[in-house]
């Protein structure tokens, strides 16, 4: 699978790494916050959530988010029986009325599909069930279910009217690539709605940030090698969201082939772009969720194609030959570790 690739869950180094961002381009002094941190944990959407906000009287602040992101996964859960996307999916055919904040990540949904011309799809769930990501009975399907099971799917068979959405009868539709993305955005605002100016939201590795750390620093995220001790790399952000794709995350072996849970919406296979691991930068987690998720079916030219074709994220890529790659909009904020002088990062220009 290569030399390098990043971690799951990207590593946060909060008291070192940082860089002052004290003062702002003209010489003024920036606002800072307390430092008092206070900090909410717990497993939802399938993954271990922490929200880490700073200033003083947090406490409601971080129990109005953990209080949102306990509705966002009754609303969009696959398996349970009283959300919304299982309605949906035992619909019968028949139109479901559902949430804004359901109706807003489907509409969205539909324009990222569009966007990465089929990259990315919400309908891919029963396939993904054949393979066992959604139970964990792994499993390769022959081509012939394969087949059978790709004529179920289809993003332009969803319709969506404002907050009705229709889906065929034999078609489940699955939020899992895009949700906690769209969680981290309605948390972030939750929390400045509650005054705070300074968080982090990790969502199982997807990153979310309120403002800059106490004091107007920078957050620095150390992108872990899991090969050896040491980081792949520091990047410095400021209020974004970054989201990681990897084919490590979630796969099985079967005959000492191995196989991931990233599947390529053509084939109804584990996608094999070249890439094993994308990292996308930007204002929204919606946006970087379904981004990382559809760079990694697309491969590094069609990935680096759409990021020349935009304006609205940044992205690092390593491939399976060990090849790292990133954006020139990031350049001055991404540091190779001093341990990985190779290989040397290829600066992905427009």
């Amino acid at each position: 699978m290569g030399r390098f690739f990043v971690s799951q869950a990207v590593l946060l180094c909060l008291a070192a790494l940082l860089t002052s961002c004290g003062q702002s381009e003209d010489n003024q002094t920036v606002d800072t916050v307390s430092e008092e941190e206070n900090s909410t944990s717990m497993f939802a959407m399938n993954t271990y959530v922490t929200v880490t906000a700073y200033g003083n009287d947090t406490e409601a602040a971080l129990s109005s988010a953990e209080e949102k992101i306990r509705s966002l996964e009754s609303l969009w859960s696959v398996t349970d029986e009283n959300s919304e996307i299982y309605a949906v999916n035992h619909s019968g055919g028949n139109p479901v009325e559902v949430s804004d904040e359901t109706a807003q990540l489907l509409d969205f949904s539909l324009q990222m599909n569009e966007r990465t011309n089929g990259a990315f799809d919400i309908s891919l769930y029963p396939v993904l069930t054949a393979w066992g990501f959604t139970t964990e009975e792994y499993r390769v399907p022959d081509d012939d279910e394969i087949t059978q099971l790709l004529e179920r799917t289809g993003v332009e068979k969803i319709s969506l009217d404002g907050q009705t959405v229709h889906v065929p009868d034999d078609m489940q539709i699955d939020l899992g690539a895009i949700g906690k993305g769209y969680a981290g955005d309605l948390v972030a605002e939750d929390l400045k709605q509650n005054g705070v100016k300074s968080a982090l939201i990790d969502l199982g590795g997807n990153i979310q940030t309120v403002g800059t750390k106490p004091g107007g620093e920078s957050w620095s995220i150390g992108i872990r090698n899991p090969f050896g001790e040491g980081n792949f790399g520091v990047l410095e952000i400021g209020e974004c969201a970054v989201v990681t794709s990897g084919g490590y995350e979630r796969y099985f072996v079967e005959d000492g082939n191995t196989y991931w849970h990233i599947l390529d919406p053509e084939t109804g296979k584990p996608a094999q772009s070249g890439i094993i691991s994308v990292l996308v930068i930007g204002a929204e987690g919606r946006l970087c969720d379904a981004l990382s998720t559809s760079l990694f079916v697309m491969g590094l030219d069609r990935a680096a194609n759409l990021w020349r074709n935009s304006d609205d994220f940044e992205m690092i890529i390593v491939t399976s030959d060990g090849g790292i790659y990133i954006t020139e909009g990031i350049e001055d904020d991404f540091t190779l570790s001093k341990n990985f002088s190779q290989p040397e990062v290829s600066v992905i220009r427009r």
